[in-house]
Parts: C-alpha cells; sequence; structure tokens
C-alpha cells in the first residue's frame, strides 16, 4: 500500500512539471526581470532562528537554522540545509503524540543536502533534496488519567527525500519520511516509553500544493499518508490512515515569516499549529533582498526544505489494568514480563520500581 501510494504522488509531481505553459499566461520571465539576475549576487548563505508549536506528532520547538549554498552556476545551486531544535514538553493535558505528553527537554537535528535548478527562462524552478533527521523524545504524564512510571526517552531517527517545483504562482512537493534505526521501517519495534504506552516513529508520504496569493502571502494544501511499526501482541490505537493539512503563509519582511497549519486525520484528528522564521544574511544589499522578494521562483532557490520533524504516534497496551497489576517490557526476544508492582524488577537494563 505505501509503496503503491508512493508511486501515486511521484506521478503527481511529475505531471505538475507540466504546468510551465500556464506561467506563459501571467507573462513571461523576461517581462518580469527575472533573467537580469545573477544568482551569484542573491543565493547567499543565511543563519537564523526558528520555532513551532505542537502539531500532528510534533513537539513544541525553537532553534536555530542556516542555509549553505555549495556551489552556485549560472542557472543552478548545489546547498545544505541544517537544523538544530530544543523540543520542550507539550501543553498541559494536551499530547502531541496521542494520550502521553511529551517531557521537555530534548535537541533535534534535521540536515538536508540538494540540488535546485532554473529552467531556460527561469520560470520554473526544480528541486531534489534528501537527509537524516533525530528526534529524543522525553515522555511525561498522560491525557487520559492513567498513572504511570519508569518513563522513557527513546531514540527516533529518519531519512527524508524531497522533489520539488515552483513558479511565480504556482508550486508542488513530493516528500517521504522514511524511519531507520532500532525502531526503523520494517523492524517491527514499537518502542516502550513507560508502564503502559509505546511510541513509534511514523512513515509519511505526501503531497503538498502552494499557491502565491501575492508575493508575501501563499496558501498550502497538502495530503498524507501515515503508518508505522506494529506490535499488536502487545499494543493498539495505531497511527495510520490518510490526512490532509492545509497552511497560510505570510512573510512579515525579507528576513521574518510566519505560518499557521491545521491537519486532520483519523489518528490525531484536528491540529492547528503556528511556526516563525527569523533569517539574516543573504543577498548583499536591500535592493537585492527587495528584488528577490518580487520573484518567488528565484526566492524558492534559498527557502528552507520543508517536512523536516520526525513524527511520532502513541500506541496503548492491550492488557487491561496493568498499571494496577503489572509492568512491561519488550527486550528483543522478550515478550510480555508481568511483574507485580509490589515487587522491584531489572531485566536487559531496564528497571521498573513502583
Amino acid at each position: 500500500m505505501l509503496r503503491r501510494l508512493s508511486l501515486g504522488l511521484l506521478a503527481s509531481a511529475i505531471s505538475v512539471a507540466s504546468l510551465p505553459a500556464i506561467a506563459q499566461e501571467d507573462g513571461s520571465a523576461d517581462d518580469l526581470g527575472v533573467m537580469s539576475i545573477s544568482l551569484a549576487d542573491v543565493v547567499k548563505p543565511t543563519l537564523g532562528f526558528q520555532g513551532a508549536l505542537q502539531g500532528a506528532g510534533t513537539p513544541n520547538q525553537a532553534g536555530i537554522g542556516g542555509f549553505l549554498p555549495l556551489s552556485v552556476g549560472d542557472n543552478s545551486v548545489w546547498f545544505v540545509d541544517v537544523l538544530a531544535n530544543a523540543n520542550f514538553a507539550d501543553y498541559e493535558s494536551y499530547s502531541s503524540i496521542g494520550q502521553t505528553t511529551v517531557a521537555g527537554t530534548t535537541i533535534s537535528t534535521s540536515t538536508r543536502f540538494g540540488y535546485r535548478w532554473l529552467n531556460g527562462d527561469r520560470s520554473w524552478m526544480y528541486g531534489i533534496n534528501a537527509g537524516y533527521d533525530s528526534r529524543p523524545m522525553a515522555t511525561g504524564a498522560t491525557t487520559n488519567g492513567i498513572e504511570v512510571f519508569n518513563s522513557q526517552t527513546p531514540f527516533f531517527q529518519q531519512v527524508a527525500v524531497n522533489a520539488e517545483l515552483q513558479s511565480n504562482q504556482w508550486g508542488a512537493n513530493v516528500y517521504g519520511l522514511i524511519p531507520v534505526g532500532e525502531y526503523g521501517y520494517g523492524s517491527d519495534n514499537v518502542a516502550l516509553i513507560n508502564s503502559s504506552f509505546g511510541a513509534e516513529p511514523l512513515t509519511t508520504v505526501g503531497l503538498d500544493v502552494n499557491y502565491n496569493i501575492s508575493n508575501s502571502l501563499s496558501l498550502l494544501a497538502g495530503y498524507y499518508y501515515q503508518t508505522c511499526e506494529k506490535d499488536p501482541e502487545v499494543f493498539e490505537n495505531y497511527a495510520e490512515g490518510s490526512g490532509v493539512k492545509a497552511r497560510l503563509e505570510y512573510d512579515i519582511s525579507n528576513q521574518l515569516q510566519a505560518g499557521v497549519g491545521y491537519s486532520y486525520d483519523e489518528n490525531f484528528e484536528s491540529r492547528v499549529t503556528a511556526d516563525l522564521k527569523l533569517r539574516f544574511g543573504g543577498p548583499k544589499t536591500t535592493a537585492m533582498r527587495n528584488e528577490v522578494q518580487q520573484q518567488p521562483v528565484i526566492k524558492a532557490l534559498t527557502a528552507t526544505p520543508s517536512n523536516r520533524d520526525v513524527r511520532v504516534g502513541n500506541s496503548l497496551t492491550i492488557i487491561p489494568g496493568l498499571i494496577q497489576t503489572a509492568a512491561i517490557t519488550r527486550e528483543r526476544n522478550c515478550r510480555v514480563l508481568y511483574v507485580s508492582v509490589c515487587e522491584e524488577y531489572e531485566e536487559g537494563g531496564i528497571r521498573f520500581d513502583p
């Protein structure tokens, strides 16, 4: 199912590439003056800060990030983009992953290496990038009143691939987020995060389409499919199925950008998030920065790639009354171990001491 969906999304992105003819209706790239811009003057390193509120499987976070062009040609750029964020605790009694709140503070990272290029008349930008993301996830109390003990901090990782295109009016982005490592895709491992709950990084594939309402305001609509590793003998309530999302993004200035997002799927239901990004650097002069702001295709060459978070879902043990009678651990070949709460148990370095 996931493979067929990924191929379908890739086919959708390729079909969108036929849209350049539409751009001619809005005026050619020459009419807009984009041909006179030297990429060597405007594609420059940027460094700054970003922050976001918790969303569907993503934490409250803030950190630093930067874009570094490695090689700039007449119509192309090789680049690397790096983020490091402090992940903070969830809102009280409102979990970003399901029924267990995320505790603070941990550090997540994201790296993208990519190539972007313009077509002959600079009416479209095309790009591909790939990278690695990591997220240690500290856990706290539950939102359903179940008392838990022995909270864990599992380490989640993923690799990501992304294909993008952008005109002055329309754009599209096809992406895949594939967990790797101990809880990676195909591992059949679910991370035990406390005495009653598990968590798993989500394999996500999606398609985003954006429309530039103006040079500073854009609207995005997207579809995604998510799945995860399962252990049906132990856990239930997995994040599985399709979702939709929307986002409104506004450039407050050449360096400051704000956004509001909404998503809905059966597991996380309705989620609203907001984010802010501040970047310093870029074109040398204010005049150059203003010129780039008027050219979405050129601006897209140095845009921070999207979909960088390791998304995590929550699952509950299927064993009734576990918290009153037992603790559970899963250690490689070990399946389910029952332990009286009046006792102390240690197995494989995991210690339960209720």
